[in-house]
């Protein structure tokens, strides 16, 4: 399972141009927001945590349909399912997503408190709204291996990705922003939307692998 990690690790980094993609995909959003909106830098600051929460969650979509595509082009996925046994595909599609989520998803949370910036705000909710993107945006990774899963017979199923993982990772965006406005509203407190967030990803761990691995079952059979 380690090897099968690093190497989807290094496959997700060379693979486009990976995490560099996503996160010049998140800088075009988060620049282009304070030349739409104007010089109101009181307004940038409320807006920012939702700003880059928002461009964190499109940049996730941009790899997902090739978290399984070439390994089926290639035999590998039947091959690596056939390996698992009847009972661990779905540890085999969490391992992907974790590797997913660390070649295209990490460096996106890494770069949002140097982002943060453009939006004006302070350092304690920069780096708080990148803690709640750590926190958060795995569960991304999991709802969307499924919506890969499910697409990963479709020639060019990127667009039916996004449109069947959108509604499903509202929640995750609806929890983070509250959690990151909290940072910035002092009396709001922001334990209980972290750990709403925390509580979501832990779960979308356990129901994204076992959905994903039966719509890989389903489309190989």
């Amino acid at each position: 399972m380690l090897a099968l990690y690093l190497r989807d690790v290094r496959l997700g980094i060379r693979a486009g141009g990976g995490a560099l993609v996503g996160v010049l995909f998140f800088l075009a959003v988060i620049t282009t927001a304070p030349f739409a909106i104007g010089p109101d830098l009181n307004l940038l600051s409320r807006i920012g945590p939702a700003m880059l929460w928002i461009g964190a969650l499109l940049a996730s979509l941009l790899g997902l349909d090739r978290m399984f595509q070439a390994d089926r082009d290639d035999g590998t996925l039947d091959l690596l399912l056939m390996a698992s046994g009847r009972h661990m595909p779905a540890l085999t599609v969490f391992i992907k997503a974790a590797a997913h989520w660390t070649a295209s998803v990490l460096p996106l949370v890494v770069a949002a408190p140097l982002l943060g910036v453009l939006m004006n705000l302070d350092p304690k909710t920069a780096f708080g709204t990148a803690l709640t993107l750590l926190a958060g945006t795995p569960a991304i990774a999991f709802i969307g291996a499924a919506g890969a899963a499910v697409a990963v017979s479709l020639p060019r199923g990127g667009l039916l990705i996004s449109v069947l993982v959108l509604p499903l990772v509202i929640p995750v965006l609806i929890f983070g922003v509250s959690a990151a406005y909290a940072l910035q509203a002092e009396p709001t407190p922001f334990l209980p939307p972290f750990l709403m967030l925390c509580a979501m990803t832990l779960f979308m761990a356990v129901i994204g692998p076992l959905a994903a691995a039966a719509a890989l079952k389903w489309s190989g059979d």
